[in-house]
């Protein structure tokens, strides 16, 4: 008798033992891969349940969005510039089984193809067309990692190219580039007026022309804005239709003048 209290202390300590090492609880965001013997059972989660001791083995996998920082790299475009390009990327695992069979740690592979990938791409494409294009080179950075990372279980959902660093030269290249651009769309633009003013301003001589009393109206309304202004200087505008007269008189004698000149040629050519 005084054997078996011992004995039952000892195997109800070691069953607790037992039950505690049993029970496993993941999270919501978590899945448990199981290995049985070392065969793969599948995962299992979120909750709680029990695994054999000793003979089972649980392996916590993540689900939930993970952001990984990819280093600046160092790369050569394809017209030959040099850049420092970094980015993030936004990764999940969607298979928890194939994320811990397939590959020995998901998160530092995916590292390493993202920043092998980005040098690759950075190296594939022109300068202008990283600083203009991003969306597209992001595009294609997320379906190549995506692709060298689908039989691994995890997913690539987003890839951003953060910061472009330019050397000084290149900075000071394209800060010339940028002003001679403006330079040239200034010149353009004042080119454009002068050409719609000049029309403008033919269509307008054309109306005057058609009323002689426009340019007239039009010399009274420049009295009134120099008004406006209070300036000293007074002008009198002379109507067009009496210089118009007087232009027209002193051509009608100039031309009489002329003819009887040319009469007076001829009676004096026969008296010789």
């Amino acid at each position: 008798m005084e054997l078996i209290i011992p004995i039952i202390c000892v195997l109800f300590v070691g069953a607790v033992v037992i039950l505690v090492a049993s029970i496993r609880i993941v999270q919501e965001y978590e899945r448990g891969v199981i290995f049985r013997l070392g065969r793969v059972q599948g995962a299992k989660g979120p909750g709680f349940f029990f695994i054999v001791p000793i003979i089972d083995k649980m392996v916590k996998v993540d689900l939930r969005t993970i952001t990984l920082d990819v280093p600046a790299q160092e790369a050569i475009t394809g017209d030959n510039v040099t850049v420092k390009v970094n980015a993030v990327v936004y990764f999940r695992v969607v298979d928890p089984v194939m994320a811990i069979v397939q590959i020995e740690d998901y998160r530092r592979a995916t590292w390493q193809i993202a920043q092998t990938s980005l040098r690759n791409v950075i190296g594939q494409s022109m300068m202008d067309q990283i600083l203009q294009d991003r969306e597209q080179i992001n595009d294609t950075l997320q379906h190549i990692i995506d692709e060298s990372t689908e039989p691994w279980g995890v997913k690539v959902s987003i890839v951003e190219i953060k910061d472009v660093e330019l050397n000084s030269t290149m900075v000071r290249a394209m800060a010339r580039q940028a002003e001679a651009e403006r330079e040239r769309r200034a010149k353009i633009i004042q080119a454009e007026g002068d050409f719609q003013a000049a029309q403008k301003l033919s269509e307008a001589a054309r109306i005057m022309n058609t009323e002689p009393g426009a340019m007239t109206l039009r010399y009274l309304q420049t009295l009134v804005e120099i008004g406006v202004e209070q300036n000293t200087t007074t002008i009198f505008p002379i109507p067009i239709d009496i210089i118009s007269e007087f232009v027209t008189a002193k051509q009608k004698s100039e031309a009489m003048k002329a003819s009887a000149a040319k009469l007076d040629e001829p009676a004096a050519d026969d008296a010789s």
